[in-house]
């Protein structure tokens, strides 16, 4: 009896963990998990490049008075890089919480899982490479939203 609860136990996990993939190649997950490990410290590290990078497009591109401009400066810095540092966290949890479902999806050559943190893969980045082994992107501005 107790077999038969552990194999329907099994089943039921085995249905909850394949039933959100959709068809696509099987290691798009794993590439874009390793990505995140790896390149999430470098977003972390260049979070106040991107910070001003964002601070002085904003300030040329909205129209704004010279008053509100100027004080926007200092906050506006401070908020983006703890927004763009933070968000780099989020990346590192998502490849890792992606990477052990990535190996899984190696041996499902027909099955995808969607991305958890899509802002990486969307947004602006500093440097955006798609290489064969897997995208490199860094330096991503999280604020922003893509165009």
């Amino acid at each position: 009896m107790r077999t038969v609860a552990r194999l329907r136990v099994g089943l039921a996990l085995t249905f909850a963990l394949l039933a959100p993939l959709s068809a696509q190649a099987g290691t798009e997950t794993l590439k874009r998990s390793v990505s995140n490990l790896l390149f999430a410290p470098l977003d972390l590290v260049l979070s106040p490049v991107v910070a001003g990078k964002t601070v002085v497009n904003n300030l040329q591109n909205i129209e704004d008075t010279t008053a509100v401009r100027v004080a926007y400066t200092a906050p506006g810095f401070v908020w983006l890089t703890g927004l763009n540092a933070g968000a780099s966290v989020l990346r590192a949890l998502t490849g890792a919480l992606e990477l052990v479902p990535g190996i899984v999806l190696l041996a499902l050559p027909e099955s995808e899982m969607s991305p958890l943190f899509d802002p990486a893969i969307r947004g602006d980045a500093l440097v955006d490479a798609e290489t064969p082994v897997m995208p490199v992107r860094f330096g991503v501005d999280y604020a922003t939203p893509p165009s």
